[in-house]
This record gives C-alpha cells, sequence and structure tokens, in this order.
C-alpha cells in the first residue's frame, strides 16, 4: 500500500500564481546599485576585455550615461574614478576640481533624483596603486585616515548623496564621521565596506580602474578565513556611526552575511564584485549555464543571506528582467 503524506508542499506550488503569491524572498528595482567606471582624458569608451559588457566611460560622456542609466530603472550609482593625475597619496580624489568631484556634480546635474554614491578610496588615485599613504612598504593608517577625511568633505562639496569608504583602514567611520560633521554635512550617510576580504575575485576590477598594484593588500583587507573578525569589523563600523555595513565579495561569503544580519538592525549590502560578474560571463559564453537564471538565482541568494541592497554590473540586467 503506498503510504500518503501527512502534508503536501506541493500544493502551494501547483500554478504560477500559487508560487507568486507564497514566494518569501522578492527581489525588485530597488534593491540595486550600478558601479560605473569614468575615465577622463579619453574621447570613447573602453571596453573591459575580463567584464564582458562593462565599460569605461569617457568623463565627457558620464552626464549621457547617467540619464541613460536612471531611463533603464536603476536609481543608485557609485562612481569610480579613472585618474590620469595620480601621485603617492592619491590627492587628486580630495581636489574639488579633481576627477572625483568633477564627476558627482556632472551625475548630479544629470539626473539630481539618482542618488550618487561616491567610492571613497584611494587605488583608483595613486600611482603605486594601494589604498592609501605607503611607508616602508605597508599602507600606514592614521595618515591614510587624514586624507580620507579630506576626500570625503570634498565629496560632500561636491553634491555626493552617500559616502562609501572602500579602504579597511582602522577608525575610518569615526574619521569620516567627524570630518563631514565638521564640515556641516551631518545629513550625509555613510555605506562602509565595514568586512572586505582579501579575495581573488578582485582580478578583473583592478583591469577596470588601471591599478597595478604590486604586493597584496592582507595587512588591511580581511583574512578569508577569520568569521569571527569579519563579525566584529563590521560591528565595530557600527558602533563608529556607519548608516549602511557591507561585505564584499558576495557568493564565497554568504555565512558571513547572515552571520552579521543576525547581530545588527542596520541596512546591510553586499558586493557582487567583478570576479564573480566574470565568472557568470564566461559559463555563459560556453554555454554552460543561463546566464538570466543564474543572476537572478545568485541575487536571490544574496536576499535569503540577509543583504538589503546589491552592488552589481548586472543592475541594469536585473531591472529589464523583473519587468517582464
Amino acid at each position: 500500500m503506498t503510504r500518503t503524506p501527512e502534508f503536501r508542499f506541493r500544493r502551494l506550488r501547483c500554478t504560477q500564481v500559487l508560487r507568486d503569491l507564497t514566494q518569501q524572498i522578492q527581489l525588485s528595482a530597488n534593491d540595486f546599485i550600478l558601479p560605473l567606471f569614468i575615465e577622463e582624458n579619453i574621447e570613447e569608451p573602453v571596453a573591459i576585455e575580463s567584464m564582458p559588457g562593462v565599460m569605461r566611460i569617457p568623463e565627457t560622456q558620464l552626464a549621457q550615461r547617467v540619464q541613460q542609466v536612471w531611463d533603464n530603472g536603476v536609481k543608485a550609482i557609485i562612481l569610480f574614478g579613472v585618474s590620469h593625475n595620480k601621485d603617492a597619496c592619491g590627492s587628486d580624489s580630495w581636489d574639488e576640481e579633481g576627477l572625483l568631484a568633477r564627476c558627482i556634480k556632472i551625475a548630479k546635474k544629470a539626473v539630481p533624483e539618482m542618488l550618487v554614491i561616491s567610492d571613497n578610496c584611494f587605488c583608483e588615485y595613486t600611482d603605486h596603486g594601494h589604498c592609501g599613504v605607503v611607508v616602508n612598504d605597508d599602507v600606514d593608517n592614521d595618515s591614510t585616515l587624514e586624507n580620507l577625511q579630506k576626500q570625503v568633505v570634498s565629496c560632500a562639496k561636491a553634491g555626493v548623496d552617500m559616502i562609501a569608504p572602500s579602504g579597511m583602514m582602522d577608525g575610518m567611520i569615526a574619521a569620516i564621521r567627524e570630518a563631514l560633521d565638521e564640515a556641516g554635512f551631518t545629513h550625509i550617510p555613510v555605506m562602509s565596506y565595514s568586512t572586505k576580504f582579501a579575495s581573488a575575485f578582485y582580478g578583473p576590477f583592478r583591469e577596470a580602474v588601471d591599478s597595478s598594484f604590486k604586493g597584496t593588500r592582507n595587512t588591511y583587507q580581511q583574512d578569508p578565513a577569520n568569521p569571527r573578525e569579519a563579525l566584529a569589523e563590521s560591528m565595530q563600523d557600527e558602533a563608529e556611526g556607519a548608516d549602511i555595513l557591507m561585505v564584499k565579495p558576495g557568493l564565497a561569503y554568504l555565512d558571513v552575511i547572515a552571520n552579521i544580519k543576525s547581530h545588527t538592525s542596520l541596512p546591510l549590502a553586499v558586493y557582487h564584485v567583478s570576479g564573480e560578474y566574470a565568472m557568470i560571463k564566461a559559463g555563459a559564453a560556453a554555454g554552460v549555464i543561463d546566464e538570466q537564471s543564474i543572476v537572478l538565482e545568485t541575487m536571490t541568494a544574496f536576499k535569503r543571506a540577509g543583504c538589503d541592497l546589491i552592488i552589481t554590473y548586472y543592475a541594469e540586467d536585473l531591472v529589464a528582467w523583473l519587468k517582464k
């Protein structure tokens, strides 16, 4: 005699309408932030070979691109400058007429409603490619904090909507909050790259921002093998005044995302990084995966783990797919 199941989960899977009504995790256009790479002194977009479909945008075309992103339904962007004026400390990044400040002004003028976020670091602006002031072959934490304070105030004066420090310096949130508040920008939120790992998934990004740093970033980015330290990093940034926390990269760190989410009431972001994007593109090009299905499943995994915001190069595609 065939045993009858005591409960039939499949009852709620019978039709698409039932599946939609009972779906527990929902994706929407409001979840996504699109990274943009802007290069000065070029006339045409430059393809990033390791990231198919992603370009370095000429500064002269940024306004048009921001309008296009907005028209495509993405409401937030994060800006990465590709500077031609690099030096040992990245001073162009706090110059009020420098590339980063100019990009913020252009983006806000093009679409005032767009949420414009600045990636606040120095690797795109230093000639050595590291994330701060290098002393004795290592990044000096406190000297870098002083420069970071100048950078974020310059961004605020340019009209940025949100600051996003990514350098993993100790005390960076406290230093940023102090600088912004003293300059009268108490209203500007800070989305911290609070748990950023020294990851192999960043490879294509270095091509994107023309960074050719030597050595490693292991002395300031987080060890992938230390989950307790990963939680402590984010909790410290919350204590210092961060408004949003972030884990970077994403897929290999879903356990970290879930653990941090269980310890905070702050919004939590994830960066779906260049290597993760490039692997999906390569798999789709080889015909071994369905790109749209894999991306949607990946984004759902981030939300399921506890993320509220997702930085991804797929942002425009995702909004289009969700509309369908």
